[in-house]
């Protein structure tokens, strides 16, 4: 167990403070505190950026705005900057749309082991129960409680199963799961020199799969992907993705592919140029 050592979350964001404000307030509250935040900002405007310095301010969060300018989706960018400028030898990774539950943080640090990365899931919410979501239904976990959420939409069987397995039934379902272990955007950590010895993110790769390919070349490395999708549990926030278009996904399956065919652990379009 690695519970004394401290880590970096670092969470992704574009243009969504509504959504952004909901994650913070969960991380304000988690059961694991020694962490900072790096926010891997692809460009927002004044409404973020005041967002994130009223949080640096008034909560107990240890949180640094990493930002670059809007010049179009360079996601994999940003993230690569914040990979730069963590100061912890662990990184959780997830997304400004991701709520976590209590023991989101605590779950990583504990589960993490040498030669792994740890691959998590999301519960995703309809539109509704998004913006029905307070600060007290974090603070209190009635965001994770399944007769709670479903006031407000309807859950599938998957998420209801996530939310409601907990100790060693969530730990039995991640052991049996058919589910490949992956490297996730929106709930997954590594250790930072594994990720490093890749290179980080690929930034030719725009919208879909660049998380998954970065997890390829992990796992190309040397490392093997561990489940904890019933473990590390986060609520997934509804919301438009105009930035998801055919060539995009083309484009990165090409890349994906030859990361796969060719074995690749190292790219040179990443960190390091």
């Amino acid at each position: 167990m690695l519970i004394v050592m401290k880590v970096s979350v670092i969470i992704s964001t574009y243009n969504a403070p509504e959504w952004l404000e909901k994650v913070l307030w969960a991380y304000t509250v988690q059961d694991f505190t020694n962490f900072e935040i790096l926010i891997a900002d692809d460009g927002s405007g004044s409404e973020t950026r005041q967002l994130i310095e009223s949080f640096a301010q008034q909560s107990s969060l240890d949180i640094k705005h990493v930002w670059h300018e809007d010049q179009g989706y360079r996601r994999q960018t940003i993230l690569n900057k914040a990979i730069r400028e963590s100061t912890t030898e662990y990184l959780i990774f997830t997304d400004g749309d991701c709520i976590p539950r209590r023991d989101f943080v605590a779950t990583h640090v504990v589960m993490a082991r040498r030669g792994t990365f740890l691959s998590g899931g999301y519960c995703k919410l309809p539109l509704e129960t998004s913006k029905a979501i307070t600060f007290d239904n974090i603070k209190n976990q009635e965001a994770f409680n399944v007769n709670w959420l479903k006031n407000f939409g309807s859950l599938g069987f998957s998420q209801t199963r996530k939310l409601f397995a907990n100790g060693h039934l969530a730990s039995f379902l991640d052991f049996i799961t058919t589910a490949k272990a992956t490297f996730n955007n929106c709930n997954s950590s590594a250790w930072k020199d594994d990720v490093l010895a890749v290179n980080g993110y690929d930034e030719r790769m725009l919208y879909g799969g660049s998380d998954r390919e970065l997890g390829e070349r992990l796992v190309n490395y040397g490392l093997r992907g561990r489940q904890i999708r019933h473990r590390a549990i986060v609520v997934h926030l509804e919301h438009e993705r105009s930035y998801k278009t055919r060539e995009s996904m083309e484009r990165n399956l090409l890349i994906r592919n030859n990361t796969r065919v060719q074995k690749v652990r190292w790219t040179p379009h990443g960190i390091v140029r």
